[in-house]
């Protein structure tokens, strides 16, 4: 994505993080990156001269491939990348994921499928799924 996809993307969403993944094709998890660290990376990248502009390419990796003399310069972002957030499967049981959000103080949990991204459930979630739980007749629970 270019800076200007990602500011877009911060812009037109309230999210505090974003998962990054491989490309739109794979969806291979490579990290999650906070809002805030983004905001910041890319506001003091804009500030000094290091000739970021808006199309120029965001990489989180270490390697960046060459460009050409007429590209503009990439930002690269991987200090700012978490690359071990905590994931789950979509394997995974509810009765866990309750238990890793009580344990860990988790705002959100990436759901994966053999390394791809699925989706993220977040606390919300978590605690809309247990009030649902409670507010149901048990029966209805156990045969829905």
């Amino acid at each position: 994505m270019t800076v200007e996809e990602v500011e877009q993307v911060m812009q037109n969403t309230m999210h505090n993080g974003f998962p990054v993944v491989v490309s739109r094709e794979s969806q291979y998890l490579v990290g999650f990156v906070l809002r805030r660290d983004l905001n910041l990376a890319i506001t003091n990248a804009r500030k000094t001269s290091e000739g970021i502009v808006s199309n120029s390419t965001v990489y989180f990796t270490t390697h960046v491939p060459p460009s050409g003399p007429n590209d503009p310069v990439p930002l690269k972002l991987r200090k700012i990348l978490d690359m071990a957030p905590i994931t789950i499967t979509d394997q995974t049981p509810m009765e866990t994921v309750v238990e890793m959000f009580r344990k860990l103080g988790l705002r959100q949990n990436l759901v994966t499928h053999n390394g791809r991204l699925l989706g993220i459930i977040t606390k919300k979630d978590v605690l809309r799924h247990i009030a649902q739980l409670e507010n149901q007749d048990p029966e209805s629970i156990l045969f829905n």
